[in-house]
């Protein structure tokens, strides 16, 4: 199994099966095998609540886009109605 991996632009960076565990195997040597799903779940809740905001900000751009689209027809009606 090979990763590529795009490293700075224009240099490239094959990671192999072998050096993906002997990365596994550092981590664990570093954190114990009790902090791992720690991490796993701290990291889990930060990708939801990041996926919570975009999201809410997407919900927010629609409904001001909602809003000054209202807006807009608004002023095209009472144009209309002047002339």
């Amino acid at each position: 199994m090979v990763i590529l991996l795009n490293f700075m632009g224009d240099m490239i960076l094959f990671i192999s099966g072998q050096e993906i565990v002997i990365v596994f195997v550092v981590v664990l040597l570093l954190f114990g095998a009790n902090k791992i799903p720690e991490f796993a779940k701290g990291l889990g809740k930060g990708m939801r609540e990041f996926k919570k905001a975009t999201e809410d900000i997407k919900r927010e751009i629609n409904d001001s886009s909602d809003e000054i689209m209202d807006d807009i027809n608004d002023l095209k009606d009472n144009l209309t109605r002047i002339k």
